[in-house]
């Protein structure tokens, strides 16, 4: 399998159709996505504004993917600290992490309902959030909280950016999973 370097070029190639690039930048969101696959496709989508028909605007997904690459970037430095740092602490016979590995994402499970800020900017919070339920958003340190049901799982979403603080295990609601399905197939289509 290609890389997200290797993705990320094939969407700067403009000998490239217009679906290839997009097929290219949709590989690169399954690669690194901080707010869960759904809601960064979502974000990036609007961010970059990425119309239903891509010759229209064949820069957007640069934009896109330029942005989703910021954040990786961000990410992969402190990670790389932090594997500088862990390899110190396991020559020194430390075994519990101090501080634990950085996270990669918050998840968002709401894909219409996620952070507003660009990708990067909100990378850096991520990376420094606890890894466990949150009894508050560790992003925009709101309080108030929203519940949303996927049809599998009840999450509590913080009220003012989506972040899923909690989430419980219930059964499918079938007329929420499908009603969940339909609209995400407009999300992914674009329309």
């Amino acid at each position: 399998m290609a890389s997200f370097a290797t993705h990320r070029l094939r969407v700067h190639d403009h000998s490239r159709s217009p679906v290839q690039r997009f097929c290219a930048f949709r590989t690169c969101v399954a690669e690194f996505a901080p707010y869960g696959i759904r809601a960064t496709y979502h974000h990036l989508v609007h961010s970059a504004r990425i119309p239903a028909a891509l010759e229209e605007d064949p820069d957007a997904l640069v934009r896109a993917v330029e942005e989703l690459h910021a954040a990786r970037e961000i990410w992969r430095a402190e990670q790389a600290s932090w594997v500088s740092a862990r390899r110190a602490q396991k020559a020194a016979g430390v075994r519990v992490p101090d501080p634990p590995e950085p996270r990669r994402l918050l998840r968002c499970p709401d894909p219409e309902f996620h952070p507003a800020g660009p990708l990067p900017v909100v990378m850096r919070q991520i990376l420094h959030a606890p890894a466990r339920d949150l009894p508050r958003c560790p992003l925009c340190e709101g309080s108030g909280t929203k519940t949303w049901h996927d049809g599998f799982t009840e999450h509590t979403l913080c009220g003012a950016c989506g972040v899923s603080l909690a989430g419980r295990v219930t059964e499918p609601a079938p007329g929420v999973v499908a009603a969940r399905a339909q609209r995400w197939r407009h999300v992914w289509r674009r329309v």
